[in-house]
C-alpha cells in the first residue's frame, strides 16, 4: 500500500472531505436505525414479552387478524385448552384506555383533577417466577393494578398509590419493567378486573388473544376454532401501526445505504481517474492487477474505517443524549450492523470504480497513442 499511504499523507484535504461525508452518512443511518428500533420497541415490546410459544388471535371471515378487533370466545378457548399437545393456554386481554392518579369522584372523574394518561390495559393471570415483564406486572387481586415504569412515571405514582380507570379506583401493587404497546405504557390487571373494565369501555369482556404453549397441530386447531396461531414475531403484522411505521423508516435506511455506496463509489472513481498515470507506470513496471486493487481497496478501507468510526461514535453520543426525549434504542443491531453494512457497500463502490484503470493497457494509459 505504498501509493495508498503516500496519497493519504499528501492529499489530506481530499480524504478528510470524503471521510467527513462517510461519517455524516453513518450518523444519519445509525441515528435513523436507533430511532426505528426505539419506535418499534414502544410499539410491540409488550407483545414480544407475552408468554407462550404462539399467540392465537381471532381469524376474521375476510382480511387479516388484528389485535384491535380480535376477541376470543369461550368455544375457541375450550378448543385450544382441550387440543392434544397443548401444555398451557393463557388468556390475555388488551384494550386502550386512560388512567388518572388518585381516587374517583361521583361522576367518574379524578377527584384531585389530575390529567388523564393513555395506557394499554392488559388483563392476564398472575405469573410465576421467570415470567416476562408484562406477566410479572399482573396483580393477584381485582382491585389492584401493576404499572410499567413509564406508566408510573407519567402518572407520578408509586406502589400503594391509587389510580382511576373507567371511573373505578385501583391500588398500585407493582411497578417495574419497560413494557409498551402501540406507543402507550402498559397497565396490568387481573382477568376479571380487565373484563369488567373492558365492558365499561364498550367491549364484551372476552380476551383479545391466547398465549399457547406446547406442540399441537397448530394449523388444524386454528382452523377448527376459527383462529390464527403465529409466533410472537409473526403476529406483529396484526398490529395496525407496526408495518407502516417500521416499513417507512426501513425504506429510508435502505435509501441511505444506496446513497452511501454511490457517494463513495463516485469519489473513488474520480480519485482513480486522477491517478491513472501512477497506476499505468506501476503496471508498466510489472505491478500486478491484484496488488493495485489491494492498494486501492486498502486506501478505501482506511478512509471508511475512520469515517464510520467517527460516525458511530457520534451516534452513541447523540443516542445517549436523546434517550430521555426520544424512543432511541442503542444496541448492536442499530450500531454495529449499519456500520458493517456501510463498510461493505463502500468497499463495493470503491471496487466498482477500479475496473476502468485496472483493465487498461499500460501503454495506452500512458498516452503512447498520442
Amino acid at each position: 500500500m505504498f501509493v495508498a499511504w503516500r496519497d493519504l499523507r499528501f492529499a489530506r484535504g481530499r480524504f478528510v472531505l470524503i471521510g467527513s461525508v462517510v461519517a455524516l452518512i453513518t450518523l444519519l443511518v445509525g441515528f435513523l436505525a436507533g430511532l426505528t428500533g426505539g419506535l418499534a420497541a414502544q410499539n410491540v415490546s409488550a407483545v414480544l414479552d407475552l408468554p407462550g410459544d404462539r399467540l392465537v388471535l381471532q381469524q376474521p371471515s375476510s382480511g387479516q387478524p388484528s389485535f384491535g378487533e380480535s376477541t376470543i370466545g369461550r368455544e375457541a378457548r375450550d378448543g385450544w385448552q382441550t387440543a392434544a399437545g397443548v401444555d398451557e393456554v393463557v388468556p390475555v386481554g388488551i384494550v386502550q384506555g386512560r388512567a388518572t392518579a388518585g381516587g374517583a369522584s361521583a361522576d367518574g372523574a379524578s377527584a384531585d383533577g389530575a390529567s388523564a394518561v393513555g395506557v394499554a390495559v392488559f388483563g392476564m393471570p398472575i405469573a410465576g417466577s421467570g415470567s416476562g415483564p408484562v406477566a410479572a406486572l399482573a396483580p393477584d387481586r381485582d382491585d389492584q393494578v401493576g404499572l410499567s415504569t413509564a406508566a408510573a412515571a407519567e402518572l407520578d405514582v408509586t406502589v400503594g398509590d391509587r389510580v382511576t380507570i373507567t371511573g373505578t379506583t385501583y391500588r398500585v401493587a407493582t411497578v417495574g419493567g419497560d413494557a409498551w404497546y402501540s406507543h402507550t405504557p402498559v397497565l396490568a390487571m387481573t382477568p376479571d378486573g380487565w373484563a369488567a373494565a373492558d365492558r365499561r369501555l364498550g367491549g364484551d369482556g372476552n380476551p383479545t388473544l391466547l398465549a399457547v404453549s406446547g406442540s399441537p397441530d397448530w394449523d388444524a386447531v386454528a382452523a377448527s376454532t376459527h383462529t390464527s396461531a403465529a409466533s410472537h414475531l409473526g403476529s406483529l403484522t396484526a398490529l395496525e401501526t407496526f408495518k407502516s411505521e417500521v416499513g417507512s423508516l426501513a425504506l429510508m435506511i435502505a435509501m441511505l445505504f444506496g446513497v452511501s455506496a454511490l457517494v463513495v463509489g463516485a469519489f473513488f472513481t474520480v480519485w482513480t481517474m486522477q491517478r491513472a498515470g501512477d497506476v499505468a507506470v506501476l503496471k508498466a513496471l510489472g505491478a500486478s492487477t491484484r496488488s493495485l486493487v489491494g492498494d486501492a481497496l486498502g486506501q478505501a478501507a482506511v478512509v471508511l474505517v475512520v469515517g464510520i468510526g467517527v460516525g458511530t461514535a457520534a451516534v452513541l453520543g447523540l443516542g445517549a443524549l436523546a434517550g430521555g426525549a426520544l424512543p432511541f434504542l442503542v444496541s448492536p443491531l442499530t450500531t454495529l450492523v449499519p456500520a458493517v453494512a456501510m463498510a461493505a457497500l463502500g468497499l463495493a463502490g470503491a471496487a466498482a470504480a477500479l475496473r476502468t484503470v485496472t483493465a487498461a493497457d499500460p501503454l495506452t494509459a500512458l498516452g503512447s497513442n498520442r
